[in-house]
């Protein structure tokens, strides 16, 4: 109710212009006119508030509903996020999603977790970006960092089903390669810079091999490959609710991170700021989806001293199980280095980055996808995704966890049933302990 007072002067003035020929004894009955017009005004935008702080919920239930059901990886994901936000709930037709998954499927991070943001920005701006990440994450990295504290204090070198996860792995990552390998390195240009990004992360294994493969798979596809033309003119349109201006402010922040982190991390010797930088760095560089991840974070984990082979692989085998983005495996391995707060700390800062450039592309995607160099480059860079996990597979993968014939036969197993039986992955994996603990 807005009182009427407040309006005197405003209600005298419009009641002059309206009701010119109202006798003055019948302004009282005027002055009730217009108190209810300002009443359904104000309820209005009352109305109008409640819709926003609705759909805002409506994101977060619906997101964390997905977060609690969605098992198979990064494609499987994106199966899901089409049969609910397109089909069902028609949040955005299916050309604006096609164009929301080419643009994530294009940028590093999880390609499933950043669609999801794209679209929580669609429907509710930047808070909606949020309650869509937190809905869809949040339920994976609560029960990783449950498990990896159930594990502290626990002898898991010698544990069956601990080598039956290690095991699972193998199958998984397997799977992976044989798909991404089918999409991604179709002919023999494609195939000869995968060929080359697996011998030279085998040959040098050092912390910025991957990105100077990546920088140099990227020039190749620029020279090698060329794009439709027709196609770039035929591209239909998307537009986000978010100004050119943020668009650059998040892209700045996301670049000044990455590069000023370690120095940083150097001049303070800060536990934390440590933690912060290999996840953030992690996070950054990963082309191809989750499983791209497992190479970046062994690499910056194990040899370092931070948890064990066997730790490591453990919650990779872990992270199977659960639903949601396999970019979570990451709040495991800060659970195991500094308890419940570590794993938080190290989700948010994984994801930060995805969470950066959505932002910081989105306004400026149009222009993005309809040049050929971009494109290249991304052939090229998506055919060194599949040398780099092949390398990843190797070691430490299949080192580190078939040690016998028999754990070959079990990996063989398991990966059958994930191929051609089709089985969930959930399903492997409880297979795999099993195994693991009867072998």
């Amino acid at each position: 109710m807005v009182p009427l007072k407040s309006h005197e002067g405003k209600n005298e003035f419009i009641l002059r212009v309206i009701f010119p020929f109202q006798p003055l004894s019948d302004w009282h009955f005027c002055h009730y006119l217009l108190k209810y017009i300002y009443r359904e005004a104000a309820e209005g935008d009352e109305v109008l508030a409640k819709s926003n702080r609705n759909n805002l919920l409506e994101i977060l239930l619906v997101s964390m509903r997905l977060g609690l059901t969605s098992f198979g990886g990064p494609t499987a994901h994106l199966g899901y996020f089409h049969e609910e936000y397109v089909r069902r709930k028609k949040w955005l037709d299916e050309n604006s999603y096609a164009d929301l998954v080419a643009l994530c499927q294009f940028l590093p991070g999880p390609a499933s977790s950043q669609v999801g943001i794209g679209i929580g920005v669609l429907r509710g701006g930047v808070l909606g970006g949020v309650l869509a990440f937190i809905g869809f994450t949040a339920p994976s990295a609560a029960i990783l960092i449950l498990f990896a504290l159930l594990l502290q204090g626990m002898d898991i070198y010698e544990a069956g089903w601990i080598h039956g996860l290690k095991i699972v792995a193998v199958a998984v990552v397997a799977h992976a390669i044989a798909g991404m390998a089918q999409k991604l390195t179709p002919d023999k240009p494609t195939k000869a810079i995968a060929l080359f990004a697996l011998t030279a992360t085998l040959f040098w294994q050092a912390a910025f091999t991957q990105v100077g493969i990546i920088l140099l798979s990227a020039a190749a596809g620029v020279l090698i490959f060329k794009q439709n033309k027709e196609e770039q003119e035929t591209a239909a349109e998307i537009s986000f609710p978010l100004t050119h201006r943020f668009a650059v402010v998040c892209l700045g922040l996301f670049f000044a991170l990455l590069i000023f982190l370690p120095f940083l991390k150097e001049i303070t010797s800060s536990y934390w700021l440590t933690l912060f930088d290999r996840f953030y760095r992690s996070g950054s560089l990963v082309f191809g989806g989750g499983h791209v991840v497992l190479p970046l974070l062994e690499r910056e984990f194990v040899p370092t001293g931070w948890l064990s082979k066997e730790e490591f692989l453990a919650g990779y085998g872990a992270a199977q199980a659960v639903p949601g983005p396999l970019f979570t495996f990451a709040a495991y391995i800060g659970a195991v280095a500094k308890g419940w707060a570590g794993g938080v700390f190290a989700t948010l800062a994984i994801f930060l980055p995805a969470f950066l450039l959505v932002l910081g592309t989105l306004p400026f995607w149009n222009t993005l996808r309809r040049n050929p160099r971009i494109k290249g480059a991304l052939i090229g860079v998506n055919a060194a995704v599949v040398g780099i996990l092949i390398a990843a597979f190797y070691n430490p993968i299949w080192t580190s966890s078939i040690l016998a014939p028999k754990d070959f036969a079990l990996a063989a197993i398991l990966f059958s049933l994930l191929a051609y039986w089709k089985l969930p992955p959930w399903v492997i994996v409880v297979l795999g302990a099993v195994g693991g603990v009867i072998f």
